[in-house]
């Protein structure tokens, strides 16, 4: 992964942490680059007009003379047998031309977001697309936005949150459906575990700490006991302080909206993190109303 400055540097050193590269997964244990096909599953599991949005992306993408990639949540739930509704495309390319040409094919608007190089659309039956040019993220500092630069899908892939999300199948028609699994996502889903790409991952974003608590709990898979450790000496940098309240209270949202909510939150009260937001409520009024309800909802048992 690109570089980082110093000041996260050395927040890795105190808490033990170590950088890593793309072209090694994340455990360390070798590339998974091709990782056979899986076009027979595509075929099975999506519906027509899903399986026809990826056709079409792979042709526009060899029309003007670039790759195009499904990624995500949509390679993840193929492996799991999940039912998938929208797809994310990711463009070594101008995502936002891309995206514009695709929803031409279908006479729907785009509504591109030219700052970061991404642009969605939504099909007439609802399912919503989301293209991505193909970008690499660096880290100024612990818990900041990352400034985001053009990259390849190798990059793209490597700045995701974990392991099972970071997996692509080419669109390409003389290789639809190929997989690329650099990180030993298929691996993890396989063996249901929730694992970062690098040492540095809840560093760089402590946001990750609620998704990977998500995602836990609603595939029933398990968070990685090395990672445990990384969210525990997150916790202990004060890296949640940090964070501006949206982007605290947006993932509080996501887990409200689970369909148990009261699984996630006692996980996060296992791991510190509820104890950690109560720390911050004198000081963040925002807060107040989503601590309120985590409260409800540990109570009540429900929503």
């Amino acid at each position: 992964m690109t570089a980082k400055r110093d000041t996260t540097d050395g927040m890795s050193k105190k808490a033990g942490i170590s950088k890593q590269a793309p072209g090694r997964d994340a455990a360390g244990q070798g590339r998974h680059r091709n990782a056979g096909s899986l076009a027979e599953t595509i075929a099975a599991r999506m519906t027509p007009g899903l399986l026809d949005i990826l056709h079409s992306a792979g042709r526009i993408a060899g029309e003007t003379g670039c790759r195009a990639y499904a990624v995500g949540g949509l390679v993840r739930d193929l492996l799991l047998g999940r039912e998938t509704c929208d797809l994310d495309i990711v463009v070594e390319g101008d995502g936002i031309r891309f995206a514009r040409s695709l929803a031409g094919r279908y006479r729907t608007p785009v509504k591109g977001y030219e700052r970061f190089g991404t642009a969605s659309f939504s099909m007439p039956g609802g399912a919503k697309v989301d293209v991505a040019t193909a970008r690499t993220e660096v880290y100024d500092e612990p818990a900041a936005l990352p400034r985001v630069t053009p990259g390849s899908i190798r990059d793209d892939l490597f700045r995701r949150d974990f392991t099972i999300n970071a997996m692509a199948l080419s669109l390409a028609p003389g290789e639809f459906g190929r997989l690329l699994d650099e990180y030993g996502g298929s691996r993890d889903v396989r063996d249901g575990i929730i694992r970062v790409l690098h040492g540095r991952s809840f560093i760089d974003d402590p946001t990750r700490i609620f998704r990977a608590v998500r995602f836990e709990t609603r595939l029933g898979f398990r968070i990685v006991a090395a990672d445990e450790v990384r969210i525990a000496e997150t916790l202990s940098l004060r890296l949640l302080e940090r964070l501006e309240d949206y982007r605290i209270v947006a993932e509080l949202r996501l887990i409200f909206r689970e369909p148990d909510p009261v699984k996630p939150l006692r996980r996060l009260g296992q791991l510190g993190v509820i104890e950690a937001l109560e720390s911050l409520r004198g000081e963040r009024a925002s807060l107040g109303g989503p601590l309120e309800k985590i409260r409800r909802i540990l109570r009540s048992g429900n929503c």
